[in-house]
């Protein structure tokens, strides 16, 4: 079960809870599963009803590319799956450590490279979404939206991207990209101890836009609350399937994407869809 569906763009009909591929490859740190565990994990997600799945061509490790596991798993594509990218601040390894105005990946001509890149690893002739990723939150330099905002319009309008998404951004820097192009969907940083995007999920809730947290259950660090594992007991549920349940009941326009190199894991975050948090959850959790 995945909790009900939203119109990614206005016209792509995805279930609440989607898949993040990250882990599957280790990147940029961490283990991985096998590649035959791997390959089993995405089909099971399609067959549990996912059909919105989260990667990069940059989530890759010791040969081992979220994209090319995700070609060999699944295509033929489903008539309805829809791959979401991400091009940007990441796309060249050297960039991590600059400041967001020195990042060679929001150059046009790199990002052409990170679209078409995408597109060649997973064997499409246009992608369903393409997320700009901007830097860190907390760093400075930050160049304007426009150039690389215009540059992904450009290979949208050649027909390789369908819609535009902005990640690692702020308030200020999601109405920027409204000015310019129309936005589907934000990708920050959100998750229940971690809460300093609540202004701009509510944005995005007041424009229809849709709002996917990264690391939903923390990432790398657990997510953490009071009264979390006692809300979890009381539901019989884990604490990551609450963390979740209560990510879908902030708001309608949330879309998750839990990433996990587990099979046991992943079908414990989809059964999150079925987890209704009562009004006393949701003021104990705050």
């Amino acid at each position: 079960m995945t909790t009900g569906r939203w119109a990614l763009g206005g016209d792509l009909s995805v279930a609440r809870i989607g898949y993040g591929t990250m882990k599957l490859t280790g990147w940029p740190r961490g283990d991985r599963p096998d590649r035959d565990t791997a390959l089993g994990i995405l089909r099971r997600a399609v067959e549990l009803g996912v059909n919105h799945i989260d990667t990069s061509y940059y989530y890759e490790r010791d040969g081992v590319s979220a994209n090319e596991l995700i070609r060999e798993a699944l295509y033929p594509y489903p008539d309805d799956l829809v791959i979401v990218t991400k091009v940007g601040a990441l796309v060249e390894g050297s960039d991590i450590a600059l400041p967001t105005a020195g990042k060679t990946g929001l150059t046009a001509d790199n990002l052409r490279r990170g679209v078409e890149a995408n597109l060649s690893s997973l064997g499409l002739d246009r992608m369903d979404v393409v997320n700009l990723r901007l830097g860190d939150l907390a760093e400075t330099g930050t160049p304007s939206l426009a150039e690389p905002l215009e540059a992904l319009m450009a290979l949208r309008d050649e027909g390789l991207i369908r819609h535009l998404g902005i990640s690692n951004v702020t308030a200020d820097e999601f109405a920027e990209a409204r000015r310019i192009a129309p936005i589907a969907c934000v990708q920050n940083l959100y998750n229940l101890s971690r809460r300093d995007d609540d202004p701009l999920v509510d944005a995005c809730t007041e424009a229809g836009i849709a709002y996917v947290p990264f690391f939903p259950v923390g990432g790398f660090q657990p997510v953490t609350a009071e009264h979390l594992e006692s809300v979890a007991a009381r539901h019989r549920a884990t604490t990551p399937q609450v963390a979740l349940a209560w990510l879908l009941a902030r708001s309608p326009d949330i879309l998750l994407i839990p990433g996990t190199g587990s099979l046991a894991h992943l079908e414990e975050n989809i059964a999150a869809g079925a987890l209704e948090l009562t009004a006393e959850d949701l003021a104990e959790l705050g």
